[in-house]
């Protein structure tokens, strides 16, 4: 891996894409507004303005500039995902009981869990007549199929997360539906509003795919081993929320019977106590699931590149090569 420290691989791309995001800024502002229920913008002006890398809309900008777009709607497309990735944190939040996001008190925390799904629901709404102006009915199609896909993950996780029988494969459809769907549909609409051939448009979604699934599994373990100023989390909040992710998917896997039944009382049935999160984490470095979740991360990353390489050669290229390596470079 060759990462620029100096300069991140998002902020390269978001200096070279300053003029469009200047633009994407702009229209969300404008469309976030409500006329008569001002909670909307406070709400919604929390989370957009809480120093977010805005990577979701920063993919379908480099997506269409690389397949050589000159029209207005990239901007449309680029709010759109991030009115709809706005939405669904609100929502999660929510269904997380979560008092922190970004490193500060959550929407629902702030204000209250009716607030944050309706506003969600209002973003969602105006997600919609964003993809409409665009007059194509393929990207309303991409789009709309994602945010179902998104909502099918969040509802499959809420029945895979403190259920042990959850192995890998249920584990890739939820990260594959409540994160890799608006990455992967991001970078795919980037290409259909430019008109980029049928299999550049494969190569943009395989690219979004791989890199949002490399996206969440790195997540999933910088919450048992990251820094907490960094991630805005606090370390082994997965685990106290009794969510199953990878890192524990593999612990279970390898359980002794003893094993087992800790973790069916702390994760199955929710009763934890201050000593648990060492036992488990002690159990995963006994079977090494920590790297072993690190190894898959960097192969779905690895994947990402290598669907990079189906399309054209352009500067944003290399951009997304970096980028796709600087998502697991954290777990090093």
């Amino acid at each position: 891996m060759n990462i620029n420290t100096a300069t991140k691989p998002h902020e390269r791309l978001a200096a070279t894409l300053a003029e469009d995001l200047s633009a994407v800024n702009e229209l969300i502002h404008v469309r976030m507004a409500s006329e008569h229920a001002p909670r909307i913008p406070e709400v919604t002006a929390h989370l957009v303005e809480a120093g977010g890398k805005r990577l979701r809309p920063m993919l379908t900008l480099a997506a269409a500039r690389m397949s050589g777009y000159e029209g207005p709607y990239h901007i449309h497309l680029a709010a759109t995902v991030e009115f709809i990735h706005t939405a669904t944190l609100l929502h999660d939040d929510v269904v997380d009981e979560s008092g922190q996001r970004r490193g500060r008190p959550t929407a629902n925390l702030l204000w209250d869990n009716k607030s944050s799904v309706l506003v969600g629901d209002y973003l969602f709404a105006r997600s919609f007549q964003l993809m409409v102006e665009t007059g194509s009915l393929r990207v309303l199609d991409i789009l709309a199929n994602a945010a179902a896909t998104i909502a099918e993950g969040e509802v499959l996780q809420l029945t895979a997360a403190q259920n042990l029988a959850t192995d890998e494969e249920i584990y890739l459809k939820v990260v594959r539906g409540k994160t890799a769907a608006l990455f992967s549909a991001a970078t795919e609409v980037g290409g259909v509003i430019a008109g980029a051939t049928a299999e550049q448009i494969q190569a943009l979604y395989d690219y979004g795919d791989a890199l949002g699934i490399a996206f969440q599994i790195a997540d999933d373990l910088l919450d048992y081993q990251g820094d907490s100023a960094a991630t805005g989390k606090n370390v082994g909040d997965d685990f106290r929320e009794r969510k199953l992710t990878l890192p524990v998917i593999k612990a279970v896997a390898h359980a002794t019977a003893e094993e087992r039944a800790f973790w069916v009382r702390t994760i199955e049935k929710g009763q934890q106590s201050d000593d648990d999160l060492d036992t488990a984490l002690s159990l995963m470095a006994k079977y090494n699931t920590l790297e072993e979740t690190r190894t898959d991360a960097v192969a779905w990353a690895d994947k990402a590149r290598a669907a990079l390489t189906r399309l054209p050669d352009h500067p944003i290229r290399q951009m997304l090569d970096d980028l796709s390596d600087y998502v697991v470079s954290r777990l090093l």
